[in-house]
C-alpha cells in the first residue's frame, strides 16, 4: 500500500466560489485522484481555508502558516511515499506576502520540511511534487481588489517559479493552471469540474513517482 498526503488551502478543502460550503467528496481533487488510482494506494487530503507557504496570517484562529504546520502533518501520517503540496493562492494577498517570488521561497522551505524531518522507525523521506495553483481572475469585487492588490498579475508567475523551484530541489513539478481555471464568481476557488480536473490530470504523474 502506497501513501499520498495532499497538503493545501481551501483548493484542496474544497470551498466552492460562492461561499456555500464545500465540494461533495467525489469532487474534491484529492478524492478523484484516489478513485483514479484505486485501492492501493491511499490518498489523504489536508487542506486547511488561507493556509500560505511560509506566511503568519494574524487575522485567523487557525494557524495557516505552512511551515509552522507541514511538520506535524508529515509526523501524524508517515510512513509516506508521496507529498503532493499545491499552495501560494493566499501567498498573494499583500498583506501576507504578495509576490510570486515569496512564493517561490517559501515552498522551497516546504519541500526542505519534507526532506529533513526525523522520521521514526527508519522511514524515509517521501518523494515531493508540488503543484502552482491555477491563478486568480475574474471580479471578486471590491474586497477581492484590496486584499489581493497586485496579486492576480503575481499569480500568473507561480508557474514558472515553482517549476525552477522543482528543478533546483530534483522534485516533481505539475501547474494546475494547466487544466483548472479559478471560477468568475470569486476568482479564486474552483467549480467541481475544475477541481475534479486536477485530480484526473495528476494520476498519470502520481503513478509514474511511485511506480505503479
Amino acid at each position: 500500500m502506497k501513501t499520498v498526503l495532499c497538503y493545501g488551502d481551501s483548493l484542496t478543502w474544497g470551498y466552492i466560489p460562492d461561499g456555500s460550503g464545500r465540494h461533495a467528496f467525489r469532487d474534491r481533487w484529492p478524492q478523484v485522484l484516489q478513485a483514479e488510482l484505486g485501492d492501493g494506494v491511499h490518498v489523504i487530503a489536508d487542506g486547511l481555508n488561507g493556509r500560505a507557504t511560509a506566511y503568519d496570517d494574524h487575522l485567523s484562529g487557525f494557524e495557516r502558516n505552512a511551515a509552522k504546520t507541514l511538520t506535524t502533518a508529515l509526523g501524524t501520517h508517515f510512513p509516506l511515499d508521496l507529498v503532493i503540496i499545491m499552495l501560494g493562492t493566499n501567498d498573494m494577498k499583500h498583506v501576507l506576502c504578495g509576490n510570486a517570488f515569496g512564493s517561490k521561497r517559501g515552498m522551497q522551505r516546504l519541500i526542505e520540511i519534507v526532506r529533513t524531518v526525523p522520521y521514526q522507525f527508519g522511514a524515509k523521506a517521501p518523494a515531493v511534487l508540488i503543484m502552482s495553483p491555477p491563478p486568480l481572475g475574474g471580479d471578486g469585487g471590491e474586497e477581492f481588489k484590496l486584499i489581493f492588490e497586485g496579486g492576480i498579475e503575481q499569480s500568473h508567475l507561480l508557474a514558472g517559479f515553482y517549476n525552477n523551484a522543482a528543478l533546483l530541489a530534483g522534485c516533481a513539478f505539475f501547474d494546475a493552471g494547466a487544466v483548472a481555471t479559478t471560477s468568475s464568481i470569486d476568482g479564486v476557488h474552483l467549480d467541481a469540474e475544475n477541481t475534479r480536473a486536477i485530480g484526473k490530470a495528476i494520476a498519470p504523474i502520481v503513478r509514474d513517482i511511485l511506480d505503479l
